[in-house]
């Protein structure tokens, strides 16, 4: 119920205001289990994805919103809750895919649709990253349900870092046919099939998305773009101290050029 109202009001306000075009929704069944596994480009595609279904999308979300304190940490908690994500702690890295795993077939099991991200993380550039083989594969293996392919387009053009008021734009959404692993079934555990698996997906999101492709994973890149930012800051500091040191010692040459000059005149 709550589901329904938080869809009827997030859901039309989003599809008001921003318009978002939409290939390929046939491709989503009316019933049954399935999983949408989307390319991750903005905070908003878990808002644009569900509004434009007719079905309830579930997707898992870090336990932080969910446990913030205060009367702000309340509304966010309901709010999350209420467009269908699910917390997940991702204290520890392997208790995290684990836990993921687990709520993905929770749901699965009840009949309805599950929503990953393979990457793992939003990309840092809008270019598609190598696909993480363990939750999406092993949650698509165990359960048997259908993986359906999604493309998000511009959405992160709608709300660039640093900006505080979206841009009001049209996001588009692209919907590929429904992938089977069955004949993968029972080797869920093996991590090449895994990996087989993941790679199949991530080929049918890139060719839905026209992104560029990079072979590593996001958080990486992430992580290395954050250690060139910093490099650069730790460049820029050194810098601009050579620079006022190089400034000081001009200072002190011409005092002491005109205190020398001033010695002659006396």
């Amino acid at each position: 119920m709550f589901y329904s109202a938080m869809k009827l009001s997030v859901g039309s306000t989003l599809k008001l205001a921003f318009r978002p075009w939409v290939e390929g929704l046939e491709n989503v069944p009316a019933e049954g289990p399935a999983i949408l596994a989307s390319n991750h480009l903005s905070f908003s595609d878990s808002f644009f994805l569900p509004a434009v279904l007719d079905r309830k999308v579930t997707f898992i979300a870090k336990a932080e919103y969910f446990t913030s304190p205060g009367v702000k940490g309340k509304l966010t908690a309901a709010f999350f809750k209420g467009v269908g994500q699910l917390p997940v702690d991702r204290s520890g890295v392997r208790g995290a895919g684990e836990a993921a795993i687990r709520s993905g077939l929770e749901v699965l099991e009840r009949g309805e649709l599950f929503g990953i991200y393979p990457e793992g993380t939003r990309s840092p550039d809008g270019r598609l990253y190598r696909g993480k083989p363990g939750g999406l594969a092993r949650v698509a293996l165990r359960s048997g349900a259908p993986v359906i392919p999604v493309a998000m387009i511009d959405t992160e053009k709608i709300q660039p870092p640093g900006k505080v008021v979206p841009k009001l734009m049209r996001p588009g959404i692209r919907i590929g046919t429904p992938l089977d692993f069955s004949r993968y079934q029972g080797m869920d555990n093996d991590r090449f099939i895994q990996r087989a698996v993941t790679d199949e997906v991530m080929y049918a999101i890139l060719k839905l998305s026209g992104q560029e492709y990079v072979d590593m994973y996001a958080t990486a890149a992430k992580r290395q773009i954050a250690e060139a930012a910093k490099a650069a800051k730790i460049a820029e500091a050194a810098e601009a101290e050579e620079a006022g040191a190089q400034d000081e010692g001009v200072a002190r040459k011409r005092a002491g050029k005109d205190e020398a000059g001033g010695d002659r005149a006396a």
